[in-house]
Protein backbone atom coordinates (compact mmCIF):
# COMPACT_ATOMS: atom_id res chain seq x y z
CA UNK A 1 0.00 0.00 0.00
CA UNK A 2 1.15 3.53 -0.94
CA UNK A 3 1.77 6.20 1.33
CA UNK A 4 -0.74 8.36 -0.52
CA UNK A 5 -2.87 5.33 0.25
CA UNK A 6 -2.12 5.20 3.73
CA UNK A 7 -2.93 8.53 4.46
CA UNK A 8 -6.21 8.59 2.61
CA UNK A 9 -7.41 5.41 4.35
CA UNK A 10 -6.33 7.45 8.23
CA UNK A 11 -9.03 10.82 7.11
CA UNK A 12 -11.85 8.34 6.57
CA UNK A 13 -13.96 8.38 10.22
CA UNK A 14 -14.02 4.91 11.95
CA UNK A 15 -16.54 5.50 13.76
CA UNK A 16 -20.31 5.83 13.58
CA UNK A 17 -22.20 9.26 12.70
CA UNK A 18 -25.31 9.71 14.88
CA UNK A 19 -26.27 13.30 15.28
CA UNK A 20 -24.26 15.21 14.04
CA UNK A 21 -21.23 13.39 16.10
CA UNK A 22 -18.97 10.45 15.52
CA UNK A 23 -19.33 7.85 17.90
CA UNK A 24 -18.59 4.50 18.67
CA UNK A 25 -20.79 1.60 18.67
CA UNK A 26 -22.16 0.33 21.81
CA UNK A 27 -19.11 -1.74 23.42
CA UNK A 28 -16.80 -0.55 21.16
CA UNK A 29 -17.46 -3.38 18.57
CA UNK A 30 -15.34 -3.10 15.19
CA UNK A 31 -14.72 -5.02 12.12
CA UNK A 32 -12.37 -4.79 8.90
CA UNK A 33 -12.78 -3.79 5.59
CA UNK A 34 -10.47 -5.22 3.03
CA UNK A 35 -8.75 -4.60 -0.70
CA UNK A 36 -10.38 -7.12 -3.34
CA UNK A 37 -7.57 -6.91 -4.51
CA UNK A 38 -5.28 -8.13 -2.44
CA UNK A 39 -7.12 -9.40 0.65
CA UNK A 40 -5.21 -7.09 2.98
CA UNK A 41 -7.23 -4.75 5.67
CA UNK A 42 -7.53 -1.50 4.94
CA UNK A 43 -9.34 0.00 7.69
CA UNK A 44 -10.73 -1.13 11.22
CA UNK A 45 -14.67 0.88 11.80
CA UNK A 46 -17.17 0.54 14.04
CA UNK A 47 -19.69 -1.77 13.97
CA UNK A 48 -22.97 -0.67 15.38
CA UNK A 49 -25.37 -3.13 17.35
CA UNK A 50 -29.18 -2.45 16.84
CA UNK A 51 -29.21 -0.23 19.76
CA UNK A 52 -26.89 1.60 17.60
CA UNK A 53 -29.19 1.63 14.89
CA UNK A 54 -32.41 3.04 17.10
CA UNK A 55 -29.87 5.81 18.36
CA UNK A 56 -29.60 7.23 14.34
CA UNK A 57 -33.12 6.32 14.25
CA UNK A 58 -33.44 8.65 17.75
CA UNK A 59 -31.68 11.53 15.88
CA UNK A 60 -33.76 11.24 12.69
CA UNK A 61 -36.62 11.38 14.18
CA UNK A 62 -35.56 14.57 16.65
CA UNK A 63 -34.24 16.78 13.62
CA UNK A 64 -37.46 15.74 10.77
CA UNK A 65 -39.41 18.82 11.91
CA UNK A 66 -36.92 21.42 12.00
CA UNK A 67 -35.83 19.82 8.52
CA UNK A 68 -38.93 19.74 7.06
CA UNK A 69 -39.59 23.21 7.87
CA UNK A 70 -36.01 24.71 5.69
CA UNK A 71 -36.42 26.83 3.08
CA UNK A 72 -36.05 24.84 0.16
CA UNK A 73 -34.31 26.96 -1.27
CA UNK A 74 -31.81 26.28 1.66
CA UNK A 75 -31.84 22.73 1.68
CA UNK A 76 -31.04 23.33 -2.38
CA UNK A 77 -27.86 25.30 -1.79
CA UNK A 78 -26.22 22.88 1.21
CA UNK A 79 -27.15 20.01 -1.60
CA UNK A 80 -25.14 22.40 -4.23
CA UNK A 81 -22.33 22.99 -1.77
CA UNK A 82 -22.12 19.30 -1.59
CA UNK A 83 -21.72 18.69 -5.10
CA UNK A 84 -19.09 21.03 -5.06
CA UNK A 85 -17.38 19.08 -2.43
CA UNK A 86 -17.34 16.46 -4.08
CA UNK A 87 -15.61 17.84 -6.88
CA UNK A 88 -12.70 19.37 -4.53
CA UNK A 89 -12.55 15.73 -3.55
CA UNK A 90 -13.06 13.73 -6.45
CA UNK A 91 -9.56 11.79 -6.12
CA UNK A 92 -9.99 11.20 -2.94
CA UNK A 93 -13.35 9.32 -3.07
CA UNK A 94 -12.22 7.95 -6.57
CA UNK A 95 -8.88 6.09 -4.76
CA UNK A 96 -11.06 5.18 -1.92
CA UNK A 97 -13.86 2.80 -3.73
CA UNK A 98 -10.85 1.72 -5.58
CA UNK A 99 -9.33 0.27 -2.76
CA UNK A 100 -12.83 -1.22 -1.03
CA UNK A 101 -14.08 -2.61 -3.74
CA UNK A 102 -11.68 -3.10 -6.77
CA UNK A 103 -12.72 -1.17 -10.07
CA UNK A 104 -10.52 0.65 -11.79
CA UNK A 105 -9.82 4.23 -10.78
CA UNK A 106 -11.06 5.66 -13.92
CA UNK A 107 -14.18 4.11 -13.19
CA UNK A 108 -13.80 5.26 -9.66
CA UNK A 109 -13.40 9.04 -10.99
CA UNK A 110 -16.74 8.05 -13.40
CA UNK A 111 -18.84 6.72 -10.44
CA UNK A 112 -17.80 10.20 -8.60
CA UNK A 113 -18.77 12.40 -11.34
CA UNK A 114 -22.20 10.17 -12.14
CA UNK A 115 -23.18 10.20 -8.36
CA UNK A 116 -22.03 13.85 -7.91
CA UNK A 117 -24.76 14.88 -10.47
CA UNK A 118 -27.73 13.64 -8.29
CA UNK A 119 -26.81 16.06 -5.79
CA UNK A 120 -26.76 19.20 -8.22
CA UNK A 121 -30.24 17.27 -10.11
CA UNK A 122 -31.58 17.41 -6.52
CA UNK A 123 -30.38 20.50 -5.26
CA UNK A 124 -32.65 21.86 -8.15
CA UNK A 125 -35.60 20.29 -7.60
CA UNK A 126 -35.62 20.94 -4.03
CA UNK A 127 -37.25 24.41 -4.92
CA UNK A 128 -39.80 22.89 -7.62
CA UNK A 129 -41.88 21.16 -5.37
CA UNK A 130 -45.08 21.79 -6.24
CA UNK A 131 -49.22 21.04 -6.12
CA UNK A 132 -52.24 22.83 -7.65
CA UNK A 133 -55.38 24.66 -6.66
CA UNK A 134 -58.62 24.62 -8.11
CA UNK A 135 -62.42 24.85 -8.35
CA UNK A 136 -64.32 21.47 -7.87
CA UNK A 137 -66.22 20.15 -10.75
CA UNK A 138 -69.77 21.41 -8.93
CA UNK A 139 -68.08 24.40 -8.21
CA UNK A 140 -68.88 24.20 -4.05
CA UNK A 141 -65.42 24.64 -3.01
CA UNK A 142 -61.78 24.84 -3.77
CA UNK A 143 -59.11 22.08 -3.86
CA UNK A 144 -55.78 22.75 -2.61
CA UNK A 145 -53.37 19.81 -3.18
CA UNK A 146 -50.30 20.13 -1.88
CA UNK A 147 -47.12 17.49 -1.21
CA UNK A 148 -45.03 17.21 2.20
CA UNK A 149 -42.13 15.41 3.36
CA UNK A 150 -42.73 11.26 3.82
CA UNK A 151 -40.64 11.61 6.96
CA UNK A 152 -37.58 9.73 8.52
CA UNK A 153 -36.09 7.37 6.19
CA UNK A 154 -33.89 4.26 6.03
CA UNK A 155 -31.62 3.30 3.50
CA UNK A 156 -29.43 -0.06 2.71
CA UNK A 157 -27.14 0.71 -0.08
CA UNK A 158 -24.97 -1.93 -1.58
CA UNK A 159 -21.33 -2.96 -1.96
CA UNK A 160 -20.47 -1.95 -5.86
CA UNK A 161 -21.44 1.44 -6.37
CA UNK A 162 -20.33 2.89 -2.78
CA UNK A 163 -20.91 6.85 -3.69
CA UNK A 164 -23.65 7.22 -6.37
CA UNK A 165 -25.85 4.60 -4.48
CA UNK A 166 -25.61 6.88 -1.45
CA UNK A 167 -26.43 10.34 -3.31
CA UNK A 168 -29.13 8.64 -5.56
CA UNK A 169 -30.63 7.97 -2.09
CA UNK A 170 -29.89 10.95 0.24
CA UNK A 171 -30.02 13.66 -2.33
CA UNK A 172 -34.19 13.46 -3.23
CA UNK A 173 -34.66 12.59 0.24
CA UNK A 174 -32.71 15.91 1.45
CA UNK A 175 -34.81 17.79 -0.96
CA UNK A 176 -37.83 16.63 -0.11
CA UNK A 177 -37.46 17.74 3.43
CA UNK A 178 -36.94 14.47 4.75
CA UNK A 179 -34.28 12.89 7.13
CA UNK A 180 -32.64 10.02 7.24
CA UNK A 181 -30.53 6.65 8.77
CA UNK A 182 -28.42 5.48 6.15
CA UNK A 183 -26.97 1.20 6.14
CA UNK A 184 -24.14 0.96 3.92
CA UNK A 185 -22.84 -2.34 2.53
CA UNK A 186 -20.42 -3.95 5.41
CA UNK A 187 -17.81 -4.74 2.16
CA UNK A 188 -17.67 -0.92 1.02
CA UNK A 189 -18.56 1.13 3.98
CA UNK A 190 -15.75 3.77 3.79
CA UNK A 191 -16.65 5.92 1.07
CA UNK A 192 -20.34 6.91 2.49
CA UNK A 193 -18.01 7.54 5.78
CA UNK A 194 -16.16 10.10 3.81
CA UNK A 195 -19.18 11.86 1.58
CA UNK A 196 -20.77 12.22 5.39
CA UNK A 197 -17.98 14.18 6.49
CA UNK A 198 -18.72 16.26 3.38
CA UNK A 199 -22.02 16.64 4.23
CA UNK A 200 -21.62 17.38 7.01
CA UNK A 201 -19.39 20.58 5.45
CA UNK A 202 -21.47 21.55 2.97
CA UNK A 203 -23.84 22.24 6.09
CA UNK A 204 -26.55 19.46 6.52
CA UNK A 205 -27.88 19.61 10.85
CA UNK A 206 -27.10 17.57 12.68
CA UNK A 207 -29.17 14.27 13.07
CA UNK A 208 -30.69 15.14 9.09
CA UNK A 209 -28.26 12.12 8.08
CA UNK A 210 -27.13 9.57 10.62
CA UNK A 211 -24.81 6.34 9.05
CA UNK A 212 -24.57 3.06 11.09
CA UNK A 213 -21.97 1.05 9.62
CA UNK A 214 -22.63 -3.42 10.76
CA UNK A 215 -21.65 -6.78 9.83
CA UNK A 216 -25.36 -7.82 11.07
CA UNK A 217 -27.36 -5.81 8.50
CA UNK A 218 -30.33 -7.94 10.35
CA UNK A 219 -30.48 -7.19 13.27
CA UNK A 220 -29.56 -3.54 12.98
CA UNK A 221 -32.24 -2.91 9.96
CA UNK A 222 -35.06 -5.01 11.81
CA UNK A 223 -35.98 -2.40 14.94
CA UNK A 224 -35.61 0.34 12.52
CA UNK A 225 -38.13 -0.95 10.35
CA UNK A 226 -40.35 -2.00 12.93
CA UNK A 227 -40.39 1.29 14.72
CA UNK A 228 -43.52 3.35 14.09
CA UNK A 229 -42.05 6.64 13.59
CA UNK A 230 -40.08 5.26 10.45
CA UNK A 231 -41.97 6.04 7.10
CA UNK A 232 -40.02 5.19 3.93
CA UNK A 233 -37.36 2.70 3.22
CA UNK A 234 -35.20 2.23 0.31
CA UNK A 235 -33.38 -0.52 -0.76
CA UNK A 236 -30.60 -1.44 -3.62
CA UNK A 237 -29.81 -5.24 -3.54
CA UNK A 238 -30.84 -8.66 -4.74
CA UNK A 239 -34.38 -9.61 -5.04
CA UNK A 240 -34.31 -12.27 -2.05
CA UNK A 241 -33.62 -9.72 0.67
CA UNK A 242 -35.53 -7.33 -1.20
CA UNK A 243 -38.79 -9.49 -0.78
CA UNK A 244 -37.93 -10.13 3.29
CA UNK A 245 -37.62 -6.04 3.66
CA UNK A 246 -40.97 -5.36 1.99
CA UNK A 247 -42.52 -8.03 4.16
CA UNK A 248 -41.19 -6.11 7.33
CA UNK A 249 -41.97 -2.94 5.89
CA UNK A 250 -45.64 -3.79 5.24
CA UNK A 251 -46.34 -4.02 9.16
CA UNK A 252 -46.25 -0.67 9.36
CA UNK A 253 -47.20 0.41 5.93
CA UNK A 254 -44.24 2.13 4.66
CA UNK A 255 -43.48 3.71 1.58
CA UNK A 256 -40.90 1.18 -0.16
CA UNK A 257 -38.35 2.26 -3.00
CA UNK A 258 -36.85 -1.71 -3.82
CA UNK A 259 -34.03 -1.61 -6.72
CA UNK A 260 -33.92 -4.83 -6.85
CA UNK A 261 -32.25 -7.83 -9.29
CA UNK A 262 -31.94 -7.82 -12.85
CA UNK A 263 -31.40 -9.66 -16.05
CA UNK A 264 -30.59 -7.56 -18.82
CA UNK A 265 -31.24 -8.73 -22.59
CA UNK A 266 -28.72 -7.51 -25.03
CA UNK A 267 -30.57 -7.84 -28.40
CA UNK A 268 -28.35 -7.52 -31.78
CA UNK A 269 -30.96 -7.71 -34.57
CA UNK A 270 -29.20 -8.81 -38.40
CA UNK A 271 -29.38 -5.31 -39.36
CA UNK A 272 -27.38 -3.67 -36.19
CA UNK A 273 -24.05 -1.44 -36.81
CA UNK A 274 -22.19 -3.91 -35.24
CA UNK A 275 -19.28 -1.64 -34.25
CA UNK A 276 -22.50 0.46 -32.18
CA UNK A 277 -23.12 -3.23 -30.71
CA UNK A 278 -19.85 -4.24 -29.77
CA UNK A 279 -18.80 -0.89 -28.04
CA UNK A 280 -21.88 -1.32 -26.30
CA UNK A 281 -21.43 -4.79 -25.15
CA UNK A 282 -18.11 -3.87 -23.62
CA UNK A 283 -19.76 -1.10 -21.63
CA UNK A 284 -23.06 -2.96 -20.98
CA UNK A 285 -20.73 -6.13 -19.67
CA UNK A 286 -17.44 -4.93 -18.24
CA UNK A 287 -18.76 -1.59 -16.63
CA UNK A 288 -18.00 -2.02 -13.32
CA UNK A 289 -16.11 -5.43 -13.69
CA UNK A 290 -19.61 -6.62 -14.43
CA UNK A 291 -20.88 -6.43 -11.21
CA UNK A 292 -24.16 -4.06 -11.75
CA UNK A 293 -27.10 -4.71 -11.74
CA UNK A 294 -27.76 -2.52 -15.48
CA UNK A 295 -24.84 -5.09 -16.92
CA UNK A 296 -26.00 -7.34 -19.44
CA UNK A 297 -26.32 -10.48 -18.59
CA UNK A 298 -27.97 -12.18 -22.18
CA UNK A 299 -26.24 -11.15 -25.24
CA UNK A 300 -29.42 -12.54 -27.53
CA UNK A 301 -27.80 -11.98 -31.16
CA UNK A 302 -29.25 -12.82 -34.43
CA UNK A 303 -27.86 -16.09 -35.90
CA UNK A 304 -26.58 -14.26 -38.79
CA UNK A 305 -24.28 -11.54 -37.38
CA UNK A 306 -23.85 -14.07 -34.25
CA UNK A 307 -20.38 -15.23 -35.33
CA UNK A 308 -18.90 -11.76 -36.42
CA UNK A 309 -20.18 -10.18 -32.93
CA UNK A 310 -18.81 -13.11 -31.04
CA UNK A 311 -15.33 -12.34 -32.92
CA UNK A 312 -15.18 -9.07 -32.72
CA UNK A 313 -15.70 -9.22 -28.56
CA UNK A 314 -13.70 -11.77 -28.28
CA UNK A 315 -10.95 -9.95 -29.71
CA UNK A 316 -11.45 -6.87 -27.75
CA UNK A 317 -11.59 -8.81 -24.22
CA UNK A 318 -8.46 -10.57 -25.45
CA UNK A 319 -7.00 -6.91 -25.04
CA UNK A 320 -8.25 -6.19 -21.86
CA UNK A 321 -6.09 -5.57 -19.45
CA UNK A 322 -6.63 -7.50 -15.28
CA UNK A 323 -4.81 -6.18 -12.27
CA UNK A 324 -5.46 -4.21 -8.96
CA UNK A 325 -7.59 -0.81 -10.10
CA UNK A 326 -4.90 1.38 -9.04
CA UNK A 327 -2.29 -0.02 -11.42
CA UNK A 328 -2.21 2.25 -14.94
CA UNK A 329 -4.20 0.53 -17.71
CA UNK A 330 -6.15 -1.59 -15.74
CA UNK A 331 -9.42 -2.50 -17.24
CA UNK A 332 -10.38 -5.35 -15.10
CA UNK A 333 -9.92 -5.26 -11.26
CA UNK A 334 -11.00 -8.10 -8.47
CA UNK A 335 -14.83 -9.40 -8.43
CA UNK A 336 -15.84 -8.34 -4.54
CA UNK A 337 -14.71 -11.58 -2.89
CA UNK A 338 -13.84 -15.34 -3.57
CA UNK A 339 -18.05 -15.87 -3.07
CA UNK A 340 -18.56 -14.04 -6.64
CA UNK A 341 -15.40 -15.93 -8.15
CA UNK A 342 -16.29 -18.97 -7.53
CA UNK A 343 -19.91 -18.14 -8.86
CA UNK A 344 -18.39 -16.86 -12.23
CA UNK A 345 -16.41 -20.26 -12.06
CA UNK A 346 -19.74 -22.32 -11.58
CA UNK A 347 -21.65 -20.30 -14.21
CA UNK A 348 -19.39 -20.80 -17.05
CA UNK A 349 -19.03 -24.33 -16.00
CA UNK A 350 -22.94 -25.26 -16.31
CA UNK A 351 -23.01 -23.63 -19.46
CA UNK A 352 -20.35 -25.48 -20.85
CA UNK A 353 -21.54 -28.70 -19.82
CA UNK A 354 -24.50 -27.77 -21.75
CA UNK A 355 -22.66 -27.29 -24.59
CA UNK A 356 -21.45 -23.74 -24.49
CA UNK A 357 -18.30 -22.78 -25.97
CA UNK A 358 -15.59 -20.75 -24.00
CA UNK A 359 -13.95 -18.43 -26.84
CA UNK A 360 -11.72 -16.52 -24.25
CA UNK A 361 -11.49 -16.84 -20.19
CA UNK A 362 -13.26 -18.76 -18.88
CA UNK A 363 -11.08 -19.28 -15.13
CA UNK A 364 -10.46 -17.81 -12.09
CA UNK A 365 -6.73 -15.97 -11.96
CA UNK A 366 -4.59 -17.94 -9.26
CA UNK A 367 -2.68 -15.30 -6.86
CA UNK A 368 -3.41 -12.86 -4.47
CA UNK A 369 -7.02 -11.23 -4.69
CA UNK A 370 -10.52 -12.12 -6.09
CA UNK A 371 -9.88 -12.33 -9.81
CA UNK A 372 -11.62 -13.97 -12.90
CA UNK A 373 -10.55 -13.62 -16.26
CA UNK A 374 -12.77 -11.54 -18.20
CA UNK A 375 -14.78 -14.56 -20.69
CA UNK A 376 -16.36 -14.93 -23.19
CA UNK A 377 -18.44 -18.23 -24.20
CA UNK A 378 -21.01 -18.53 -27.34
CA UNK A 379 -23.60 -21.06 -28.33
CA UNK A 380 -24.88 -20.72 -24.81
CA UNK A 381 -28.67 -22.98 -24.85
CA UNK A 382 -31.70 -22.22 -22.79
CA UNK A 383 -31.47 -24.01 -19.64
CA UNK A 384 -28.33 -23.00 -18.71
CA UNK A 385 -27.95 -21.47 -15.23
CA UNK A 386 -26.29 -18.15 -16.60
CA UNK A 387 -29.33 -17.24 -18.41
CA UNK A 388 -31.37 -17.43 -15.24
CA UNK A 389 -29.09 -15.99 -12.47
CA UNK A 390 -27.34 -12.71 -12.19
CA UNK A 391 -23.82 -13.25 -13.61
CA UNK A 392 -22.44 -10.04 -11.78
CA UNK A 393 -19.12 -10.76 -13.56
CA UNK A 394 -17.01 -10.06 -16.60
CA UNK A 395 -18.92 -13.11 -18.50
CA UNK A 396 -20.20 -12.38 -21.51
CA UNK A 397 -22.41 -15.32 -22.24
CA UNK A 398 -23.92 -15.43 -26.45
CA UNK A 399 -27.37 -17.12 -27.33
CA UNK A 400 -28.84 -16.48 -31.12
CA UNK A 401 -32.12 -16.63 -32.41
CA UNK A 402 -33.94 -16.27 -35.98
CA UNK A 403 -36.48 -13.75 -36.08
CA UNK A 404 -37.99 -10.53 -34.16
CA UNK A 405 -40.97 -12.79 -31.80
CA UNK A 406 -38.29 -15.07 -30.62
CA UNK A 407 -35.64 -12.24 -29.72
CA UNK A 408 -38.50 -10.73 -27.35
CA UNK A 409 -39.44 -13.87 -26.42
CA UNK A 410 -36.16 -14.88 -25.52
CA UNK A 411 -35.67 -11.43 -23.71
CA UNK A 412 -38.83 -11.12 -21.83
CA UNK A 413 -38.30 -14.91 -20.23
CA UNK A 414 -37.22 -13.97 -17.02
CA UNK A 415 -38.90 -13.02 -13.71
CA UNK A 416 -36.65 -9.55 -13.92
CA UNK A 417 -37.30 -6.27 -16.02
CA UNK A 418 -34.62 -4.07 -15.12
CA UNK A 419 -33.11 -2.87 -18.16
CA UNK A 420 -32.80 -3.80 -21.90
CA UNK A 421 -30.22 -2.76 -24.44
CA UNK A 422 -31.08 -2.93 -28.55
CA UNK A 423 -28.91 -2.60 -31.63
CA UNK A 424 -30.73 -2.17 -34.51
CA UNK A 425 -30.75 0.53 -36.88
CA UNK A 426 -34.32 0.14 -37.85
CA UNK A 427 -36.61 3.13 -36.33
CA UNK A 428 -39.74 1.55 -36.57
CA UNK A 429 -38.18 -1.90 -35.20
CA UNK A 430 -36.57 0.06 -32.25
CA UNK A 431 -40.31 1.63 -31.43
CA UNK A 432 -41.39 -2.06 -31.13
CA UNK A 433 -38.87 -2.83 -28.86
CA UNK A 434 -39.52 -0.16 -26.48
CA UNK A 435 -43.24 -1.33 -26.67
CA UNK A 436 -42.72 -5.27 -26.09
CA UNK A 437 -39.20 -5.41 -23.71
CA UNK A 438 -40.65 -5.64 -20.54
CA UNK A 439 -37.88 -3.39 -18.47
CA UNK A 440 -38.03 -0.41 -16.83
CA UNK A 441 -35.45 0.66 -18.90
CA UNK A 442 -34.02 0.89 -22.16
CA UNK A 443 -30.96 1.78 -24.21
CA UNK A 444 -31.54 2.20 -27.96
CA UNK A 445 -27.63 1.39 -29.51
CA UNK A 446 -26.20 2.66 -26.23
CA UNK A 447 -24.41 0.44 -23.45
CA UNK A 448 -25.16 2.92 -20.46
CA UNK A 449 -28.57 4.25 -19.51
CA UNK A 450 -27.90 5.29 -16.23
CA UNK A 451 -28.19 9.70 -15.91
CA UNK A 452 -29.41 11.26 -12.90
CA UNK A 453 -31.91 13.46 -14.74
CA UNK A 454 -33.70 9.95 -15.94
CA UNK A 455 -35.66 8.00 -13.32
CA UNK A 456 -34.12 4.71 -12.56
CA UNK A 457 -35.58 1.41 -11.86
CA UNK A 458 -37.39 -2.27 -12.71
CA UNK A 459 -40.48 -4.00 -13.17
CA UNK A 460 -41.30 -7.49 -12.07
CA UNK A 461 -38.82 -8.79 -9.37
CA UNK A 462 -36.57 -5.96 -10.49
CA UNK A 463 -38.46 -3.52 -7.72
CA UNK A 464 -40.70 -0.96 -7.56
CA UNK A 465 -40.11 3.17 -7.60
CA UNK A 466 -37.81 5.23 -9.75
CA UNK A 467 -34.99 6.55 -8.06
CA UNK A 468 -33.54 10.36 -10.08
CA UNK A 469 -35.56 12.35 -12.61
CA UNK A 470 -38.36 14.19 -11.90
CA UNK A 471 -39.77 11.13 -10.59
CA UNK A 472 -36.94 10.72 -7.73
CA UNK A 473 -38.15 12.90 -5.59
CA UNK A 474 -41.66 12.53 -5.46
CA UNK A 475 -40.78 8.95 -3.29
CA UNK A 476 -40.21 11.03 -1.05
CA UNK A 477 -43.27 13.28 -1.05
CA UNK A 478 -46.81 12.28 0.37
CA UNK A 479 -49.51 14.49 -1.13
CA UNK A 480 -52.39 16.27 0.99
CA UNK A 481 -55.93 17.03 -0.26
CA UNK A 482 -57.68 19.89 1.05
CA UNK A 483 -61.17 21.31 0.30
CA UNK A 484 -61.99 25.07 0.69
CA UNK A 485 -65.61 25.69 0.68
CA UNK A 486 -66.53 28.06 -2.07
Amino acid sequence: MTSVETDLLARVPAQLFIGGEWVDAAGGATFAVHDPSTGEVVREIADASPEDGIRALDAAVAAQDAWAATAPRERGEILRRAFELVQEHKEDLALLMTLEMGKPLAESRGEVAYGGEFLRWFSEEAVRISGRYGMNPEGTGRIVVSQRPVGPSFFITPWNFPLAMATRKIAPALAAGCTVVVKPAELTPLTTLFFVQLLAEAGVPAGVVNVVTTTSSGDVSAPIIADPRLRKLSFTGSTPVGQKLIAQAAEGVLRVSMELGGNAPFVVFEDADLDKAVEGAMLAKFRNIGQACTAANRFIVHESVAAEFARRVTERVEAMRVGRGTEDGVQIGPLIDDRAVAKATELVADAVSRGARVLMGGNAVEGRGSFYEPTVVEGVVPGSAILREEIFGPVLAISTFSDEDEAVRLANDTEYGLVSYVFTESLSRGHRMIDRLETGMMGLNVGVVSNAAAPFGGVKQSGVGREGGLEGIHEYLSVKYTLIPA
